[in-house]
């Protein structure tokens, strides 16, 4: 029963165990605690059995040797990382000597910064040298680089969490945070020809030291004979330092579209503004993307590390004068351009390259046809003290995040942002402020060249981009925020008023429609400043003009044909019909639309605009016709008159306009008697403290914003507004609950 269950009797260390033949099929596995016999089937396969065995003993005590061996030394004995005993795992190209769970997180970083193995099972790898290379750098000498400024706040012991060990694992080797910075930092030339002259010497403390401050490991060193530091470490007969080098170089693999075919060659330029492209020969191994003279050159003209790359971009078609262009930021503020002639060969690049530096955890983005990819730091939520490091990636008007606590990724439509502020002040950091319906994000940068990009990019997606209903800026409920705006308008001011009778002025009308289509977001409406009849003839100019029309060329005419149908069950059928085969935006879009009319009519014998006298302008208006064809008209007087049918209102919404509407009628009784106009009232404003010296009366108007109230205050009060000043207004009910 055990044996069909998979289950085993006992588990045997064959490190410690010796096989014996006994007999013709027999056989005895002796270790220091008992004896286990064997009886095979037949003589070949009991041969077959302890020559199994005996390589599995010897693969044992070769693996534990090598450990025993790299334990031999002191500091090897516990974790690099966290402290704990007895470590059998590895960081070969870091030299460190760590344990099972900081290995996990080690392999999160990536083999571009930690090649993890171990001690015991990886047994091939294990060479001579590599074990003499952990004897003379291991944890001692690799911490005194690594490790030479943490705090101790921010060290990890044995009991750390998964989380507080890939924070530190994260500050400790990607971003070098703790590292004993090398005297020549900064200065590429002087550390490349300081790794030439190291590499001769026995001083691998030097060379760790000169490669992990960003020398490159396959410079050109200036010796035909000799030109790698590799090659002239092996002229030494450095062995050590050969080993190093190996595991902290690329061997130059080079990226394609498969094995046909030419090699790709895409063209590269460090400068952000160079219009002239060189044409260079670019590999990507292990997260190095080196880039030579020629596919024949022995030695790179430059090398990108992943650790250094913070941001990926592509750009639009012809964006630089090559059709396919993208650029490569990395943390020391430069900007990297390289181009390809080929759309596809340059979107395998991207993906190769933004795989090779995005975080595992974040590799979900890269199944994404992004724009733009990398980290930056965000604080959301209700811990606004500690900026997190997230993974951000922009594809259309949405912004893709994986959040450091956040199992999936999380899209953010930048279309639907309830405000947007970019501050960008270097020296002590900058920050955009998105909010979004239900949340405040802020996006912080370390690095001002990529940030600026972001801040861009973010605030172009989040703008409208076309003459379609979906391209527009959208509340939460997707309609789209100019329509919004009107219609918020026009209820607040317009319903008592002989809306859409009259035109408006032309001119107003124009310039209020291009600020609205630029950047709704931005635009305040304000009764004195905006009159209403422009307002509404704005509303019907963006209709009229509308790419594709409200009820869209495909199913426009179907909507015509409705009116045909006689029984009024039948057709209302249709109408619900028809909307739903509607774009989300569009459906959204004409029940918002329909709503407003609805309520217009409501208050028909005063402005004159009844169901029939509004479909009359709306029919040609929406339907983008002269206004010949009685249908259009018919159809907009169909969904005023069956609007809680056809829309499903359900009533809980029909009370809410119901209530709305009948604040409206009281406000407009309230104005005509020349009593105090309801929403317009006496508050006691307090400045900072609610203390008699502090208190401002103030006359609200209904349509007083919190910011127009929060400036109005600190004007009276002379008080000066600071560039980094941020003022919250509240209100407090009677119970002083804000």
């Amino acid at each position: 029963q055990d044996y069909r269950l998979g289950i085993g009797i006992t588990y045997i260390e064959m490190n410690v165990g010796n096989v014996k033949e006994v007999d013709r099929r027999g056989f005895d596995l002796t270790t220091p605690y008992r004896t286990f016999s064997f009886a095979a089937d037949s003589e070949q396969e009991k041969e077959e059995w302890v020559e199994a065995m005996q390589q599995s003993i010897a693969e044992a005590l070769s693996n534990s040797e090598v450990a025993e061996r790299i334990w031999a030394l002191e500091p090897n004995r516990s974790c690099a990382d966290c402290g704990s005993p007895k470590p059998d795992w590895a960081s070969i190209n870091l030299c460190v000597v760590i344990c099972k769970r900081c290995a996990g997180e080690h392999r999160g970083l990536g083999p571009s910064i930690t090649k993890v193995r171990s001690l015991k099972m990886d047994r091939k790898v294990w060479t001579e040298e590599l074990i003499q290379l952990f004897h003379h750098i291991g944890n001692a000498v690799a911490n005194q680089f690594w490790a030479a400024n943490v705090p101790p706040s921010e060290s990890i012991g044995p009991g750390s969490g998964s989380q507080e060990r890939r924070r530190f694992l994260t500050a400790k080797y990607r971003e070098g945070k703790y590292r004993r910075y090398h005297p020549l930092f900064g200065n590429q030339e002087e550390l490349n020809r300081a790794l030439c002259a190291a590499v001769t010497t026995g001083d691998l403390a030097e060379t760790q030291a000169l490669l992990f401050c960003g020398a490159a490991a396959s410079c050109a060193t200036g010796d035909p004979q000799c030109p790698t530091p590799l090659a002239l470490a092996q002229r030494s007969g450095q062995r050590l330092q050969m080993e190093f080098l190996l595991h902290n170089r690329s061997s130059g693999s080079v990226l394609g579209t498969g094995n046909s075919g030419p090699r790709c060659k895409p063209f590269a330029s460090p400068l952000p503004l160079v219009v002239e492209f060189s044409r260079r020969w670019c590999t990507l191994q292990d997260g190095l993307l080196s880039y030579y003279e020629s596919d024949r050159s022995a030695a790179p003209n430059g090398e990108l590390r992943a650790e250094e790359m913070v941001c990926l971009v592509h750009n639009a078609p012809h964006a630089h004068g090559i059709e396919n262009t993208f650029e490569v930021y990395i943390e020391s503020e430069r900007l990297y351009l390289f181009g390809l002639e080929n759309p596809d060969s340059a979107r395998e690049w991207l993906k190769s390259i933004a795989k090779s530096f995005v975080h595992p955890c974040a590799e979900e983005l890269l199944a994404l046809d992004f724009e733009r990819i990398g980290r930056l730091h965000y604080k959301g939520g209700l811990n606004l003290e500690r900026a997190k490091e997230g993974w951000f990636a922009l594809v259309g008007s949405l912004l893709h995040v994986c959040f450091q606590d956040s199992e999936r990724q999380e899209p953010l439509q930048l279309r639907k942002l309830q405000e947007l502020c970019a501050g960008v002040q270097w020296g002590t950091g900058s920050r955009t402020e998105a909010r979004l319906p239900g949340r405040t994000l802020y996006i912080q940068g370390e690095r001002k060249l990529d940030f600026l990009g972001w801040v861009h990019a973010i605030q172009k997606a989040a703008g409208s981009s076309g003459d379609t209903l979906s391209e527009q800026q959208l509340t939460e409920s997707d309609v789209p925020l100019l329509v919004d705006r009107c219609i918020d308008y026009i209820t607040q001011c317009g319903m008592c008023h002989r809306i859409y009778r009259k035109s408006g002025q032309n001119s107003k009308t124009t310039s209020l429609l291009e600020m609205l289509r630029r950047d709704a977001r931005s635009v305040r409406l304000k009764e004195g400043e905006h009159h209403v009849d422009d307002v509404a003839n704005t509303l019907k100019r963006f209709f009229r003009d509308l790419g594709d029309g409200l009820f869209t060329r495909r199913w426009g005419q179907d909507w015509l044909r409705a009116t045909a149908l006689e029984d009024e069950e039948v057709k209302i059928s249709e109408y619900r019909r028809l909307l739903g085969t509607l774009p989300t935006v569009n459906r959204a879009t004409l029940k918002a639309l329909i709503n407003h009319l609805f309520r217009v009519q409501r208050f028909s014998g005063e402005n004159q605009m009844n169901t029939h006298n509004l479909a009359i302008v709306f029919g040609p208006t929406l339907f983008q016709m002269d206004g010949k064809d009685y249908k259009a008209g018919r159809v907009v007087e169909d969904l005023i008159s069956h609007y809680v049918k056809i829309f499903n209102v359900n009533d809980q919404e029909m009370k809410k306009q119901q209530d709305e509407i009948m604040a409206i009628m009281k406000m407009r009784e309230a104005a005509s008697s020349g009593t105090q106009q309801a929403g317009d009232f006496i508050c006691t404003v307090y400045l900072e403290e609610k203390k008699t010296e502090a208190e401002q009366h103030v006359k609200i108007p209904a349509t007083m914003t919190a910011e127009e109230l929060t400036f109005e205050i600190l004007d009276r009060r002379k008080v000066v507004m600071k560039e980094k000043d941020y003022w919250s207004c509240y209100e407090v009910n009677e119970r002083e609950e804000a």
